[in-house]
């Protein structure tokens, strides 16, 4: 996929751009290949990018003072990744944004886009409706954590990402759902 094609993509946001504002966006963002294993982005190291995915797939997760992750989010291609300022703070990330497949990823400047974004109603529209998303992700998902036990965690996880559970290791998904590898283990051994 395209970057033109995911910014008109239907479901991705209720606001995609139509197919001229597309082109005209999409000639900003810059495409690379980051192989499986590598960051798109270190928690702590300065971050002043937007990014998608175009195919491949990601993880957010934020690191402790004793070196243990917390997966916060999950990026299958194609999508937009989790925007800037939901992600840093003053320039600084606040997460790590492991790739684990290999990854298209493409890359804008915040400001850039802030730009766009100011004398473009349309393109406006589209990137507050991404953080408008984001924002009920984590909301929904702090709600789930503080509300639901661990079964109920899982099938609300299975719910929400269908294929997620196949597409990524379990240590990330126990951890995105508050809950220990082992427990996960036998909540899934359980429900089956």
């Amino acid at each position: 996929m395209n970057v033109a094609s995911l910014l008109t993509k239907t479901g991705l946001t209720e606001t995609p751009v139509d197919n001229g504002k597309a082109t005209m966006l999409a000639e900003r963002w810059m495409p690379r290949h980051i192989s499986k294993g590598g960051f798109l982005v270190r928690q702590g190291d300065e971050d002043a990018f937007e990014y998608m995915i175009l195919s491949g797939s990601a993880v957010s997760h934020i690191s402790d003072a004793e070196g243990r992750n917390v997966c916060v989010a999950f990026h299958l291609g194609p999508s937009i990744i989790t925007p800037n300022i939901a992600r840093q703070r003053a320039q600084t990330s606040l997460v790590n944004i492991e790739i684990v497949s290999d990854a298209l990823i493409a890359s804008m400047p915040s400001k850039e886009l802030l730009a766009l974004m100011v004398a473009n109603e349309e393109v406006r529209e589209w990137a507050n409706a991404i953080l408008r998303n984001e924002i009920g992700f984590k909301a929904e998902r702090e709600w789930c954590l503080a509300a639901l036990g661990g079964a109920d965690r899982l099938d609300w996880f299975r719910g929400r990402y269908p294929n997620l559970e196949n597409l990524f290791g379990h240590a990330y998904i126990a951890s995105f759902l508050g809950l220990t590898p082992v427990t996960l283990s036998r909540l899934r051994n359980r429900i089956r």
